[in-house]
């Protein structure tokens, strides 16, 4: 008889027989389980339990009920009050859903299910939900909801692009949304093949939405801009750690400007925002600091290891835009989408305004940079920036393993050359570099002769050792990265 006093705590018939289903459910052995809780009674309930805690499927959940009528199954008649139960007793057990597609239960299925639906809701344990909008079903979203809801996306329909939510849509969407649940909500995806549309029909209704989370929230995902309320009220949330930001920053007075931002892990810019977003965390950075020395960005500066910067409105990569980020000295990814998109009619197309010491003094201050991509590189070659900036990012960002960044070829050659001859290059030749492996040039023009492309092969791999290929739009560094290829099986 083992008493309570034992080292070890026996395991009740329940505890064992969910244990027993949770390692079949990891090794996809599903059948094997159910084959056990038909075995015995007393492991059907705990077996059941556990399987259902990870389906997803609302197809699968009313398996019982559907008939194939047609392309896809449907509620059809009236099923019993039995298996309705059954029903019941299994959505209570689920902790996730995504549905993307409810016509394809047909269009009686929703209403059969809002008619039999029970006091508490359909799914009351109910944790993370995806779901696709659609007209017809708006009405019935509020099915899928819980109070104990964690995490949320919502995919907006292909249709509903450059703000065009149907007005006609909004009367029916808005008290849907509205009655979302967020007590408990820890995150809130809305994805769209169409992210930098302004989306302004929909600011008011996920302003509410996110003005009514609490402490617990943690990730924002969405290209819905959002109210100077909504902002501040993310600003002030303390366990905040990933924001997607589509729309200006609030409007702060100087002597208003928040005491705290939240320690975020992930940062993505984008919709025009950019420019305004780095200038008041500019601001927070030169804000009022205690005695310490503790400034309103503090806890960012050191938690912030991933920057995306998704701006494709003719925003210059230029040293005003960087130096905010130079104060994020523990990012491990920055990356910086943006093409160089300009008027015909104007004579300077190319967005990156940088230099080889703005390039320096960037990679001295973040080193620990594994990938940078900024912007994508250009055919217009008329960027400031020559191959003699890859020299401190090789040297300074040593766990550096993906690049991109514009740089000019007009002289690439002799550019190389002075990085092998020149003495004030020694001193960083003679530092460690990163192990970087591949170097996009984009779509940087390259014209080399035999002799020209012996000295950049060299040059290139005097600076990144570890570089095995070259990929760019034109030919010539396909041929370039042929060489290098070469060059390595050589020296073998």
């Amino acid at each position: 008889m083992i008493h309570d006093s034992a080292p070890y705590r026996v395991l009740m018939i329940s505890e064992l027989a969910r244990h027993i289903a949770s390692q079949l459910v990891l090794i996809e052995a599903e059948g094997s389980a159910v084959n056990l809780a038909c075995a015995c009674r007393s492991l059907k309930e705990p077996i059941l339990s556990t399987l259902w805690e990870t389906q997803s499927s609302l197809y699968t959940l009313l398996g019982v009920l559907l008939e194939n009528r047609g392309s896809f199954p449907q509620v059809v008649g009236d099923p019993s009050p039995g298996d309705w139960d059954r029903v019941k007793r299994y959505a209570s057990w689920m902790c996730q859903v995504h549905l993307y597609e409810w016509m394809y239960l047909g269009e009686e299925t929703p209403k059969k299910l809002r008619f039999n639906s029970p006091p508490g809701g359909w799914f009351p344990m109910l944790q993370d939900l995806s779901f696709c909008i659609k007209d017809e079903t708006i009405p019935y979203a509020d099915l899928l909801f819980s109070p104990h809801l964690k995490r949320v996306s919502i995919v907006l329909p292909v249709a509903w692009k450059y703000d065009g939510v149907p007005l006609r849509v909004l009367p029916f969407l808005v008290p849907t949304l509205s009655a979302l649940p967020t007590s408990s909500l820890e995150r809130i995806s809305v994805q769209t093949r169409h992210r930098t549309a302004p989306w302004v029909h929909l600011k008011d209704l996920f302003s509410s939405i996110v003005l009514r989370c609490g402490p617990s929230f943690t990730e924002y995902d969405s290209p819905i801009p959002l109210s100077d309320a909504a902002l501040d009220h993310l600003i002030q949330l303390p366990h905040l750690h990933t924001w997607c930001i589509y729309g200006p920053p609030p409007t702060y007075p100087a002597s208003s400007l928040p005491l705290v931002f939240p320690p975020l892990r992930e940062l993505t810019l984008g919709g025009g925002a950019t420019r305004g977003w780095l200038s008041l965390l500019g601001r927070l950075e030169g804000g009022t600091a205690t005695a310490q020395g503790v400034t309103p960005l503090s806890k960012a500066k050191g938690s912030l290891k991933v920057l995306n910067v998704e701006d494709t409105l003719d925003i210059d990569i230029d040293a005003s835009s960087v130096s905010t980020i130079q104060c994020f000295r523990n990012l491990v990814h920055l990356k910086w989408f943006s093409f160089c998109y300009r008027s015909e009619h104007d004579d300077d197309k190319c967005i990156f305004k940088l230099n080889n010491d703005n390039i320096t003094e960037l990679t001295m201050a973040l080193t620990q940079l594994e990938s940078l991509h900024f912007g994508y590189p250009c055919s217009e070659n008329t960027c400031f920036t020559t191959v003699a900036c890859l020299l401190p990012i090789s040297v300074h960002c040593s766990k550096l393993q993906e690049l991109a960044i514009h740089f000019n070829t007009t002289n690439i050659v002799d550019d190389f050359k002075n990085i092998l001859e020149d003495p004030r290059f020694q001193q960083l030749r003679s530092l460690p570099r990163c192990p970087l492996v591949c170097l996009d040039a984009g779509r940087i023009p390259l014209n080399l002769d035999e002799s020209g492309s012996e000295t950049v092969v060299k040059g290139i791999i005097d600076i990144f050792p570890s570089l095995t290929r070259l990929e760019g739009r034109e030919r010539s560094w396909g041929k370039l990265s042929k060489e290098i290829t070469n060059f390595w099986e050589d020296s073998e």
